[in-house]
């Protein structure tokens, strides 16, 4: 069973950087020793893959109050005497309650093989995994936000949360069943330890022994996997590669599509009152797509919730699937045409006419009655206009000279010479009307 640490939750989604919550998991695990965690920066730095000043800067970061709620994470107590000789400090991490406090249970070896990022986002996944809790690539985005920069507290892109996600699949991590959840979300699966196949050993051929070839190195690099060991360079900081994992044959490689894993959720199911409805047009359903039966189905559900008769809803699909001589594309026809309601706001009024009754709908027929009125209105005065020979309701004079007097049953003001259709008392607009007397001096008592 691996070394596992419980990581607050408010350390996983708070203000502190990446790399602190992969300090902190270290330091948690060194803390399980009855003398502390002893380790020093340089120790820590070459286990985590970190520069000396990424783990001082996340040291830093856990011994402060934190600005939301005050609450320090790390104690460190300073064991060197005046003149710089003694031993390294002793860290210690906060006592937490598990029962009042949430939080994630984290292998220590993650803190070492994980980006200081992918570690934070298999954090997340392993907190709402306990809690039973479904997940977005949004959800996930607010938590692996921008620690730094412009965008600093903004959330990440969503495309870069898949891309820590992918990697975290291909390196073992997690196990992804794509579309199996709540509202079709992802199900993840976090491991204590990589799933992914490893390299196989070396023999007596070099460490090239995988491609049958023995090494293509001339020269053996000494090792330097223990950060106990002398540095070789100038810089003393031992920087992570990045994982390859050997999954099949170099030589054939399949392609991607290969890889890909099969939807293993749960299957396409309609409920027995919209499969009634959809009786009709059964023999349209083969050839339509999961997508379109499914908003369908949607569609019709809403209506019968509204107080829609299933009776109601599968006469309106017969009669246009009767009526409907060629469906070029069956899913468009249904979901634009065929379970689409017809009508004025009232819920009775099906195409113009009361369902229950089969009488005409009276404010199906009004509209209609003020439509063809309107329409023959503006016919006549078309007509008319055509009559006189004008296209505009003024003849416009050419050149310059008087203003244009209106014509076809148009009244025209005396003060401002507007042109208006209803006819003018004595001959006047409302705005060149001189005001009433009385009606001011009403305004004015008031």
């Amino acid at each position: 069973m691996p070394q596992r640490v419980r990581v607050p939750l408010r350390v996983i989604v708070g203000a502190y950087a990446d790399a602190t919550v992969s300090v902190y998991v270290k330091i948690a695990a060194l803390d399980r020793r009855d003398t502390g965690c002893e380790a020093g920066v340089a120790y820590l730095s070459g286990l985590l893959g970190l520069a000396r000043s990424t783990v001082e800067r996340a040291l830093t970061q856990l011994m402060r109050p934190d600005p939301a709620d005050d609450v320090v994470e790390l104690t460190s107590q300073r064991r060197t005497r005046q003149g710089g000789t003694g031993q390294t400090a002793v860290r210690r991490i906060r006592a937490t309650n598990h029962r009042r406090e949430h939080g994630a249970w984290v292998p220590s070896r993650a803190a070492e093989s994980l980006a200081p990022r992918q570690l934070r986002a298999y954090a997340a996944l392993a907190y709402a995994t306990a809690t039973d809790t479904p997940v977005t690539l949004s959800e996930l985005a607010r938590v692996l936000r921008h620690r730094s920069g412009k965008q600093a507290g903004q959330p990440l892109a969503t495309r870069s949360v898949r891309r820590i996600l992918r990697d975290l699949e291909e390196l073992g991590w997690i196990s992804v069943e794509r579309r199996a959840g709540y509202r079709g979300r992802h199900v993840y699966t976090v491991h204590d330890e990589p799933t992914a196949p490893v390299l196989t050993a070396d023999t007596d051929e070099g460490s090239g022994a995988d491609l049958e070839d023995g090494s293509l190195a001339s020269k053996e690099h000494p090792p330097t996997d223990s950060p106990d060991d002398p540095p070789t360079a100038a810089l003393d900081i031992r920087r992570r590669r990045e994982q390859v994992v050997a999954r099949e044959d170099l030589c054939n490689p399949l392609p991607p599509s290969t890889f890909r894993r099969a939807f293993a959720g749960p299957e396409l199911t309609i409920a027995p009152r919209i499969w009634r409805v959809l009786e009709p047009i059964k023999s349209l359903l083969p050839g339509l797509s999961p997508y379109v039966v499914r908003e369908a189905a949607r569609e019709i559900g809403r209506q019968l919730d509204q107080g829609q008769e299933p009776e109601r809803l599968r006469a309106r699909l017969a009669r246009r699937f009767a009526t409907t001589e060629d469906i070029r594309d069956a899913g468009r026809w249904l979901l634009g045409a065929a379970v689409v309601r017809r009508g004025c706001g009232l819920l009775a009024c099906e195409s113009g006419r009361i369902w229950h009754t089969g009488h005409e709908c009276g404010a199906c027929a009004s509209r209609r009655a003020a439509t063809a009125a309107l329409r023959e209105h503006e016919q006549e005065l078309a007509r008319r206009e055509r009559e006189m020979g004008i296209d505009a309701p003024y003849r416009l004079a050419a050149g310059t000279g008087p203003a244009p007097e209106p014509v076809g049953g148009w009244h025209e003001c005396e003060a401002c010479r507007g042109a208006f259709r209803l006819p003018l008392a004595d001959g006047v607009c409302d705005s060149c009307r001189p005001p009433d007397i009385s009606e001011l001096e009403r305004r004015w008592a008031t």
